[in-house]
């Protein structure tokens, strides 16, 4: 599925021999991600070539005359589709040559020099680690120091990811968004215009069943229980009187592995009229179109995106003869569709819409 690139904005800016370029300013989820001009995505895009072959997506031609109005704008539409199509590929997203640019680019955008800092990952429960890491490092490659930090199993490292999170007065807080594999978490934390904002480890799948995966780590359970107590305490999860209960008698013995078996309903949403997320859905043979205002679109995007893919997964262990990619939980298997089905949620907007 398609990433949250987008294009909003460019700018004309004088060079060294006194002409003129555009510079891009590339979004990511809402926030901005890079500025980078035309001749090094042109480059990169011979890179990925050399590494790819003809299986990337179209690049825009490159204009030996001054452009009007209209063809920059049209270029600037084309890059944003660019990069939205070149992120599909779970293969080309785990590249040197994806990953190593996008780490270029975050760090002369925001001029952070490659240097060894201190960072405090929050956990559920509130309290914090502290890693010890390069700035160029991407979101992946924190979130496997944060687990030899605190204990948990490699193998369950999909199962979690690192989030920007909001810290507001009164104990609130509000998760603005997941990190990119590929992203910078210092350079996300540093550019990010969110006032009091922290990077934290949350558990990232949605599906309740695939808690009994984890039970086997002690640290796995630690964390989902923690995180099950901080949504029901937000108010994000609202389980039922019965489920309460029985969560707070489990509390009492100290039975964290039962404690975290919860539907949750996900977060409560803020409204919001600048961004909408709009997305069809089948029900009773008829397609309908569901549109939610939030400021928080883009990461609500990504949370339907991610269960659609554990639905699939799902599907895939029930028909042999159908098998995808799961580039998150099952980075080393490589596969693809051999039977097209049916799923109950289609997406027709990948991303959420900037009014």
């Amino acid at each position: 599925m398609k990433m949250h690139f987008c294009i909003p904005v460019s700018q004309q800016r004088p060079d060294a021999l006194g002409g003129r370029y555009v510079l891009y300013s590339v979004f990511l989820d809402g926030f901005l991600f890079c500025k980078v001009r035309y001749s090094q995505l042109h480059r990169w895009n011979e890179q990925l070539k050399r590494v790819f072959g003809n299986c990337l997506p179209p690049f825009p031609p490159k204009y030996y005359l001054a452009m009007t109005t209209s063809m920059a704008d049209e270029r600037r539409d084309q890059l944003e589709q660019y990069l939205q199509n070149v992120t599909m590929d779970p293969n080309m997203l785990r590249s040197d040559v994806f990953v190593d640019f996008l780490k270029l680019v975050q760090l002369d955008t925001f001029s952070i020099a490659t240097k060894k800092v201190s960072l405090d990952i929050f956990l559920p429960d509130g309290r914090s680690t502290k890693v010890k890491i390069l700035t160029s490092d991407t979101a992946e490659r924190v979130l496997e120091v944060v687990s030899q930090n605190i204990g948990l199993c490699q193998e369950l490292l999909g199962y979690f990811g690192l989030f920007l999170i909001q810290f507001c007065k009164e104990g609130r807080l509000s998760v603005v968004k997941k990190l990119a594999d590929f992203e910078l978490p210092y350079v996300s934390l540093r550019s990010s215009e969110v006032e009091n904002c922290k990077v934290g480890l949350r558990k990232w799948y949605l599906d309740p069943s695939l808690d009994a995966r984890l039970m086997d780590c002690r640290t796995a359970v630690d964390l989902i229980h923690m995180q099950a107590i901080q949504d029901i305490e937000k108010e994000w999860a609202k389980p039922t009187e019965v489920q309460r209960q029985k969560l707070e008698a489990l509390q009492k013995e100290d039975n964290q592995t039962k404690g975290t078996l919860l539907d949750t309903d996900g977060p409560q949403q803020t409204l919001n009229q600048n961004l909408e997320l709009r997305f069809q859905y089948c029900e009773d043979s008829h397609w309908r179109w569901f549109v939610i205002y939030t400021k928080q679109a883009f990461l609500l995007s990504s949370c339907l995106k991610k269960m659609i893919s554990e639905k699939m997964v799902k599907q895939a262990a029930e028909n042999p003869e159908m098998q995808i990619e799961v580039p998150e939980q099952g980075k080393s298997k490589n596969t693809t569709f051999n039977k097209t089905r049916k799923t109950i949620l289609v997406f027709r907007q990948e991303k959420a819409r900037l009014r």
